[in-house]
């Protein structure tokens, strides 16, 4: 999985093709009578539209700390917990910890925005009758909810590990930070 993560870490192209291939096969699941055609160039739009924006704070980090190879290394240490030794090193994932952090910083109110949103849009498709839907909203809602506080807290709990383990100088033992 580790060698997968990496891969995507370095060829964003594939994250659009793999979130429109999913995306568009549930859009059809959910709305049959709508064309594949249709469904796979909304969520071509609606991929493409979230990567310009992630490829935008993306580089940014990548500048930050001296491009893509960087970026992806510095990534990998956070998620195993490995502090770097090299001082150069040090003042790259230090500031692309605290980036990430800051930009962390309103988390929780997303997730309660996202929960809100996605509650909302299965309680009004079940309330316009439509029962295919609101089953799917209501499975994706708890799905994607679910992950998103779990995926959300653990990488919060790493950033903090990990800055706390920069501004003492030592290692981040006993974090929880190799969970990958």
């Amino acid at each position: 999985m580790e060698r997968f993560t990496t891969f995507l870490g370095k060829h964003v192209w594939l994250h659009v093709t793999l979130s429109t291939v999913i995306a568009s096969a549930l859009v059809v699941l959910l709305f049959p009578e709508s064309s594949v055609l249709s469904a796979v160039i909304r969520t071509a739009l609606i991929s493409v539209t979230v990567v310009v924006v992630v490829l935008a704070a993306r580089r940014e980090e990548k500048r930050a700390v001296g491009g893509t190879k960087n970026l992806v290394a510095l990534e990998r240490k956070v998620r195993k917990g490995d502090v770097p030794a090299d001082p150069a090193e040090r003042d790259a994932m230090r500031g692309l910890v605290d980036r990430r952090l800051y930009r962390s910083r309103h988390r929780v109110a997303a997730l309660v925005l996202l929960t809100v949103v996605l509650g909302s849009i299965t309680a009004l498709s079940a309330l316009a009758g439509e029962e295919r839907q609101a089953i799917g909203f209501s499975l994706f809602a708890v799905a994607f909810t679910g992950w998103s506080i779990v995926d959300s807290s653990r990488r919060h709990r790493r950033l903090t590990t990990m800055d706390a383990a920069l501004r003492s100088g030592g290692a981040a033992e006993g974090s929880g930070c190799s969970q990958a």
